[in-house]
């Protein structure tokens, strides 16, 4: 297993990313106030993880986000996934913060935003978790 804990400059942890070997896994888990230079340094450190073990699936949580998020879809869309693609990602379970990412998601259909792997949105971690079990599930047949 390997882990990564991204600080803040108050030296707190507000991202963790895993990947778990057993389950071939990365999670990236985002906690309190998370400004655009802060995502940015987690998104990248997260395609790092991808290149490196080429990881098909990844959990990305945003329940424990506070204030405003991370706003450049077009980044995200045009730069982190085709090169996230490029590592291997085929499957994303994003869960969100009540009415605040999946609204401004929602606005435009996510396949139109990512087109290179599957994504889906959750409002429930154990939600997201299953579907993405179920994906490994039916890859492995």
């Amino acid at each position: 297993m390997k882990q990564i804990l991204l600080t803040n400059p108050n030296e707190s942890v507000y991202c963790q990313l895993t990947y778990d070997a057993s389950t071939q896994w990365l999670r990236v888990v985002w906690n309190g106030h998370v400004g655009p230079d802060l995502a940015m340094r987690g998104a990248v450190a997260s395609l790092e993880i991808l290149r490196e073990y080429h990881c098909l699936y990844l959990f990305n949580d945003n329940s424990r986000l506070e204030g405003p998020w991370f706003d450049s879809v077009y980044w995200l869309s045009h730069e982190w996934g085709p090169a996230a693609a490029k590592a291997g990602l085929r499957y994303v379970a994003h869960v969100t913060r009540a009415n605040n990412f999946a609204t401004s998601f929602t606005a435009t259909p996510v396949h139109q935003l990512f087109n290179q792997f599957e994504i889906q949105i959750f409002d429930q971690a154990g939600e997201a978790l299953d579907w993405l079990r179920s994906c490994q599930a039916q890859e492995q047949l």
